[in-house]
C-alpha cells in the first residue's frame, strides 16, 4: 500500500518536524521536512502524524466479552465492536489481556477460552480486524484452575505476554480491604456477604497455590522464549522476585518504592492511563504523573478505557511533565519494545506505517483533548 503525506506534523522520536511522508507497500520508505510539491499527496492540513500507539495491557475485550456480571456477550460481536474501539483511539497494535484462573465460576476468567481463540483466528483469517491483535495471558496465581484454564493458549502463535497477577485482599494493589470492597461489591456484583466468604477463603487458596503456579509460568515463559511481567509490586520483595522470575516488565506498581526499585533493575514500568487522567488511582495507590515526574514511568496502558492512552499522554505533555516526543513513546515505542517488537513504535524509515492522524483542540478546562481523525495500519487506512 503506497501513500505520501503531506503538510503534517510528525512527531518523530526526538522531536516534532513539519514536513512530508512517503510510505510505499506498508513501510515508511522516506521522511521530508518542509512542505510536499506532490499533487496526489494526502494533505494532513496541519494535524499531527503519531506512530500507531501499542497497547499491552487493555481489560477491554473482556468487558465486551462480559459487559454485565454473569452476562456472556457472543464472542464474534464481542470482538468486532472491541477491535473497532481500538482501532478509534488510535491503537494499531494490541495485546488483548485475557485473565485466567477464578474460582468464582460465575466470572468470565473462570471460564475457558476456546471459542474466543478461535473467533480471534477466524477474524483475523479474514481481514476483519482494524489492529493487530496479540495475546496477553494474565494468570492469577492463587486460583485453583489457572493452570488448566491456561491449556487453550498453550503455543497460540499470538501469545506475546504472560503476567503473574495475585489479587488476594489485603495485599499489593488491595492492600486497602475497602477499596477491594467497593470493587467486588460494584463491578462484580457480589453480595457483601459473598465478599467477606471470598476474603476469608482468600488466603488459604494463596497458600496452596501461589508458589506452584508461579512456578509453572516461568518455566514456560523461559521455555517458550514469552515475555513475563509482574503485577501491582507494592514491595522491594515483590520486585526483587519478579525480577528472579526474569520478569521485564512491571505492571502498575503501586507504590514509588516498587516503581524505583522496578527501574533500577531494568525493568520497564507500566502505569495506567486512567490514573492519568483522573489525577490518581481509583485503589489509592501511587499516582502515574508522580511517577513520570521522577522518570519512573516507562509505558502507558489504557487498562480498562481505550480512549485513555491518547488523552493521558497528551496530559502529561499539558502538565509539563513529558515533551510530545517522550509523551508519545510511553504509547508507542516503548511498550512495542518491551513486547519485543523492532519493527514498529516509532516514525523512522524501514518501520511499518502505521500511523495517526490527531488534531489538538482547546476544551473549557484549559486542557486539550486529542482527536483522533485517521488511522492507518500498514499504510491501509483501516478508520
Amino acid at each position: 500500500m503506497n501513500v505520501l503525506f503531506k503538510n503534517a506534523r510528525l512527531v518523530l522520536p526526538t522531536e516534532v518536524v513539519q514536513g512530508s511522508l512517503d510510505v510505499r507497500r506498508g513501510v515508511i520508505a522516506g521522511i521530508q521536512a518542509g512542505d510536499s510539491a506532490m499533487p496526489h499527496a494526502l494533505d494532513l492540513e496541519g494535524d499531527y502524524l503519531l506512530p500507531g500507539l501499542v497497547e499491552i495491557h487493555t481489560d477491554n475485550f473482556e468487558r465486551h466479552l462480559m459487559p454485565r456480571p454473569k452476562v456472556q456477550w457472543p464472542e464474534l460481536p464481542a470482538l468486532l465492536a472491541h477491535d473497532a474501539e481500538i482501532a478509534a483511539a488510535g491503537i494499531t497494535t494490541v495485546f488483548d489481556a485475557l485473565g485466567v484462573g477464578e474460582a468464582d465460576t460465575d466470572s468470565l476468567r473462570g471460564s475457558a477460552w476456546h471459542a474466543v481463540l478461535q473467533t480471534l483466528e477466524m477474524c483475523s483469517t479474514k481481514d476483519l480486524l482494524r489492529a493487530d491483535h496479540h495475546i496477553h495471558v494474565r494468570c492469577e496465581l492463587p486460583a485453583p484452575n489457572t493452570i488448566e484454564l491456561f491449556a487453550p493458549f498453550h503455543d497460540n502463535p499470538r501469545l506475546s505476554l504472560i503476567s503473574l497477577m495475585d489479587h488476594t485482599p489485603g495485599q499489593r494493589q488491595w492492600e486497602n480491604l475497602e477499596h477491594a470492597k467497593v470493587y467486588y461489591l460494584g463491578k462484580k456484583g457480589w453480595s457483601q456477604d459473598k465478599f467477606e466468604r471470598q476474603v476469608a477463603h482468600a488466603a488459604e487458596l494463596q497458600q496452596r497455590f501461589a508458589l506452584p503456579h508461579r512456578k509453572y509460568f516461568v518455566d514456560y515463559c523461559q521455555t517458550h522464549g514469552i515475555a513475563l511481567a509482574s503485577h501491582d509490586d507494592t514491595t522491594l520483595a515483590h520486585v526483587e522476585e519478579a525480577f528472579a522470575n526474569g520478569a521485564s516488565i512491571s505492571e502498575f506498581p503501586t507504590t514509588e518504592l516498587a516503581a524505583r526499585a522496578a527501574h533500577e533493575r531494568g525493568m520497564a514500568t507500566v502505569m495506567g492511563g486512567p490514573n492519568v487522567v483522573r489525577g490518581g488511582s481509583h485503589s489509592g495507590n501511587v499516582a502515574a504523573a508522580h511517577l513520570a515526574s521522577l522518570g519512573l514511568l516507562d509505558i502507558l496502558s489504557s487498562d480498562y478505557v481505550p480512549g485513555s492512552l491518547l488523552t493521558a499522554a497528551l496530559r502529561l505533555v499539558h502538565d509539563g511533565v513529558l515533551t510530545l516526543p517522550k509523551a508519545v513513546a510511553t504509547v508507542s515505542l516503548n511498550p512495542a519494545r518491551a513486547a519485543g517488537m523492532t519493527d514498529r513504535g516509532a516514525i523512522g524509515q524501514g518501520l511499518r506505517a502505521d500511523l495517526v492522524q490527531v488534531r489538538l483542540v482547546d476544551v473549557a478546562d484549559g486542557n486539550q483533548h486529542a482527536v483522533v481523525r485517521a488511522v492507518w495500519r500498514e499504510g491501509k487506512r483501516v478508520l
